[in-house]
């Protein structure tokens, strides 16, 4: 039987066109970038050419990108790069209480070594109000770091009005693009972003690859010491064959952006209003409309997503519970509980992220064997009984 990919979120299957790309620089085209003989210039110009198509996709110079190992490292270096350069001038950062770890965790750093944080709550929707984020900036702020669009619930922030706080305010502004580069339109310019992060892995690239915006004029310090790579902020030979997947990874999705959109949309409306209707005490988490043309997070009460998970997985369904990041860790979602969604219901959320290779029938199937999976696990439920 056919197996249904419904996790784009966590990763995409890489592209023929990016693999056949890569492929000579395995072997044939093998140089350092940083040697000045044939082989090496070679090289360099592959990632010169990636980091335009790169550039292309958010509207920014090919010298504002460098290219990291991922989107953890691009959060972190933006975070943390920020942040030493501009401890004299104050050590306050500003985010959101439903970041992914990769920024989460930084921060908590940044606070044991003598940095102030601010976490802002969100609305039951996933969004982050504006109002907040002014209230919350302080004579000492260094840096807001707000993500996009959430990887778990979909919720697509305000993050060209932030941007236009942050500029007034002074201060430098990172968003975590990670889910939405590649898959919504994006211009670092209309967005007032000063630094954003983006992965390859999540737009049918190599995994093992990121980029990092960093807009010209920042005062950031160096993620890595060693060589003059990525204009001095990185050091280390670079991956040439990943960069050179993700710069045509990059490209087939500026070009197929409105087809993808178009396509997507439709189908998770599907599934929302499928799920919704034929299973009850289910409800939809993150905001209905601003939402990521492919996601689908719902809450199932009276049993355990994990439980769902392998029963779907026993047909031939591949989906999350949240963030692959976390998928080891126990505890519910940190963003539904941000959200103020109970622990009991935290407990049975589902993720569906939907991509390229998803068909109407994909979504019927679910919609067809989901509500009997639930069925049958609410009959053996405690909470289902007591209910």
């Amino acid at each position: 039987m056919k197996r249904i990919y419904l996790d784009y979120a966590a990763t995409t299957p890489m592209r023929p066109n990016v693999s056949v790309a890569m492929l000579p620089y395995f072997r044939e085209k093998f140089g350092n970038p940083s040697s000045l003989y044939f082989y090496g210039q070679e090289a360099k110009e592959a990632i010169n050419v990636a980091r335009e198509k790169v550039a292309s996709v958010i509207n920014a110079h090919p010298s504002e990108i460098v290219f990291t190992s991922g989107g953890t490292e691009s959060d972190n270096f933006a975070i943390s790069g920020v942040a030493w350069a501009n401890n004299k001038k104050g050590k306050h950062i500003i985010t959101t209480s439903i970041e992914h770890h990769a920024v989460l965790n930084i921060c908590k750093f940044l606070k044991k070594v003598g940095f102030k944080v601010t976490y802002l709550p969100v609305d039951n929707q996933g969004l982050v109000s504006l109002e907040n984020i002014k209230k919350a900036i302080r004579k000492d702020t260094i840096l807001i770091s707000i993500m996009h669009a959430n990887n778990e619930v979909g919720t697509i922030e305000p993050i060209e009005k932030i941007g236009e706080v942050a500029k007034e305010k002074g201060v430098y502004f990172h968003t975590d693009a990670v889910q939405t580069f590649g898959h919504i339109p994006i211009d670092v310019t209309k967005l007032n972003v000063d630094l954003l992060s983006a992965s390859a892995h999540k737009l049918y690239g190599p995994k093992g690859v990121g980029a990092l915006y960093i807009r010209k004029g920042i005062k950031i310090v160096p993620f890595l010491y060693g060589g003059a790579q990525e204009n001095k902020l990185r050091a280390s030979t670079e991956n040439v064959a990943g960069i050179v997947g993700f710069g045509v990874a990059a490209e087939l999705a500026k070009k197929e952006m409105e087809k993808d959109i178009l396509s997507l949309i439709p189908l998770r409306d599907k599934l929302i209003k499928g799920i919704l209707k034929k299973i009850k005490y289910t409800r939809l988490n993150g905001h209905p409309t601003k939402r990521l043309p492919g996601n689908v997070n719902v809450s199932i009460e009276f049993i355990e997503g994990e439980s769902i998970l392998l029963q779907l997985d026993a047909r031939s369904i591949c989906a999350s519970s949240g963030s692959a990041c976390t998928s080891s860790i126990s505890e519910p979602s940190h963003v539904l509980y941000a959200m103020g969604v109970p622990p009991e219901v935290a407990h049975g959320s589902l993720r569906f992220t939907l991509g390229r290779d998803n068909t109407v029938e994909d979504v019927d199937y679910v919609i067809e064997v989901l509500p009997g999976i639930v069925k049958k696990l609410r009959s053996i439920s405690p909470l289902c009984q007591k209910k």
